[in-house]
């Protein structure tokens, strides 16, 4: 009994301290729901898919997008829930029915929404249960219902009254950037107050300045990675950490106006990302799960892939990116994310939940690989539409 009370209190202490041990990783797994997203068996996922086309066309982008969309929400409607996992995928659902004109991925996130009474999760100040909150607003803008918003307008008041800590940033983890600022800065456009931009911005920084690398131009997964390094001596960078992030300035910038104050640093930092990234693309068009070191991680990671192409074809339909050096880097993307999807409409090869590159399975499908991977595909047809 003794051992197992030591046993627990270490694990608090863990918790409380904001390190990601193994035994931290693992519980965060097994309540995440990740265990479940899955579908059918991962380790025998069948044939690969044969129909579909790498063409950047409308036709050939929307059948891809609609094959993962219909085999996800077969999969995994009946157990939507707030957690962050579920919060990408209905980002990903809300870009599909947009670019699709698809109403039934729209209306499994609006009913899940109503069922939960537009509730957040229930840790306050977590960016976790706060990325929830992004698919809410954008329901929201079709109908401005107070009602829609009143948990998370409840929850940013309390962040704005509460002090900054010195000894630990408020987005501790860059994955934080894709989860929290986008939901402030679409409540910043829901009420015009300020206020909320001002605060995300504040923190934002925060945040890159203890965790981004001004040489490498990627960020480090927490303060626990500052120095760790691959096997090759490089620094450590996690695919879909920097994948988060990239994709959380496709989130936010939308919603910034053009003449706010540090606007031009989010434009520079995802411009000197965006090209970091570039730099690195496999020859199969994707990312390895640890960026530095392509020959200790031999498959590709779908997930992380899958921000990147997301963020790069924004960052071109914006105009912040140069189209004749960014649009092959996104092809070719958009062509290596389409070997992973099978024939059943699965899409493999992404990393389960975790806080570090690591292993995966060909056949391994969750539901934040799927958001991402529709969220690249909405990017990509306003790309096709452009030329």
């Amino acid at each position: 009994m003794a051992i197992k009370r030591n046993l627990a209190s270490a694990f608090v202490l863990v918790v409380m301290s904001g390190l990601f041990t193994s035994l931290a990783v693992e519980t965060r797994a097994q309540t995440s729901g990740e265990l479940s997203d899955s579908g059918d068996d991962a380790a025998n996922p069948g044939p690969l898919a044969t129909d579909l086309s790498p063409a950047i066309k409308p036709r050939e982008i929307q059948k891809a997008m609609r094959k993962v969309a219909d085999w996800q929400l077969r999969t995994a409607e009946n157990r939507f829930s707030t957690d962050w996992t579920y919060a990408a995928l209905y980002d990903g659902l809300l870009a599909a029915s947009r670019t699709t004109g698809d109403k039934r991925y729209h209306d499994a996130v609006l009913h899940f929404a109503e069922r939960n009474g537009w509730k957040l999760g229930t840790r306050f100040s977590h960016a976790d249960d706060e990325a929830v909150a992004q698919s809410y607003l954008e329901l929201y803008f079709e109908h401005r219902s107070p009602d829609r918003i009143a948990a998370i307008k409840e929850e940013a008041d309390k962040l704005l009254a509460r002090p900054d800590d010195p000894a630990k940033d408020l987005w501790w983890w860059c994955d934080a950037l894709f989860m929290s600022p986008p939901a402030l800065a679409r409540l910043y456009k829901a009420t015009g107050d300020k206020r909320y931009l001002d605060y995300m911005d504040r923190q934002w920084w925060l945040t890159s300045a203890h965790l981004y690398d001004p040489t490498a131009h990627l960020y480090s997964r927490d303060a626990s990675y500052l120095d760790r390094h691959e096997k090759n001596g490089a620094k450590l960078f996690w695919s879909r950490g920097n994948g988060w992030v990239l994709g959380g300035f496709a989130r936010v910038l939308p919603y910034m106006p053009a003449d706010y104050p540090s606007r031009a640093k989010y434009v520079m930092q995802f411009r000197e990302m965006a090209q970091a990234v570039t730099a690195i693309q496999g020859e199969d068009g994707l990312w390895r799960s640890g960026l530095l070191d392509a020959a200790a991680y031999p498959h590709p990671e779908v997930s992380g892939s899958a921000f990147f192409t997301f963020a790069l074809a924004w960052g071109i339909n914006e105009g912040l990116l140069d189209r004749k050096t960014y649009e092959p880097v996104v092809a070719k993307a958009w062509k290596g994310l389409l070997t992973h999807i099978y024939a059943d409409g699965r899409l493999g090869s992404i990393q389960k939940v975790g806080a570090a590159p690591g292993d995966l399975s060909p056949g391994g499908s969750y539901v934040y690989g799927v958001g991402a991977f529709l969220l690249a595909g909405s990017e990509v047809d306003r790309l096709s539409k452009s030329k």
